[in-house]
């Protein structure tokens, strides 16, 4: 592993799992959601937690796609895939796959040439693959504040008077 690398391998794993610069990562924002909360939609129009966390692993799939080649884009129902019904076993699952995906993720990236760094992974979008790296852990930063903000509007709805 070079130093390029390593760098974007550490900051694939901060996102998920803590240390991250911006504020709390997936992990631990996750980290005391419940089934029925992950299920939940308390913003209207927008995504669920669980729905996201489900979109994450989709992304992550797509990173792996394409690191061998693969440059068909998503379809719409591999981007944000149906939910399971919300029992507390399907969400820890959800939760599991999400963590084993990110570390194939990490996995690749350790192994990746750094001489490739600077090339696009497939032709179709034109990204480098250190723009790819890069720019799938931006992805996850918004979405740990997408699920921050949903947790907080949990909380409202469950406690009308509390501040938020």
């Amino acid at each position: 592993m070079n130093v390029e690398t390593e760098r974007l391998e550490t900051q694939l794993k901060r996102i998920l799992e803590g240390k991250a610069w911006h504020g709390p990562s997936i992990l631990e924002v996750l980290q005391d959601v419940t089934a029925e909360s992950a299920y939940a939609h308390p913003v209207s129009g927008a995504h669920s937690i669980w729905e996201i966390v489900l979109h994450l692993a989709s992304t992550y799939r797509l990173v792996l796609r394409r690191i061998q080649g693969n440059d068909l884009p998503l379809r719409p129902e591999d981007d944000w895939p149906s939910l399971p019904p919300p029992t507390p076993s399907d969400w820890q699952n959800a939760i599991r796959s999400l963590r084993r995906l990110n570390e194939e993720l990490r996995q690749a990236v350790r192994a990746f040439s750094p001489e490739r760094l600077d090339k696009p992974l497939v032709a179709t979008p034109p990204y480098t693959a250190y723009t790819q790296f890069i720019e799938i852990t931006q992805h996850d930063a918004y979405h740990a504040g997408q699920i921050a903000v949903l947790k907080k509007a949990l909380q409202s709805t469950s406690n009308p008077g509390a501040p938020a």
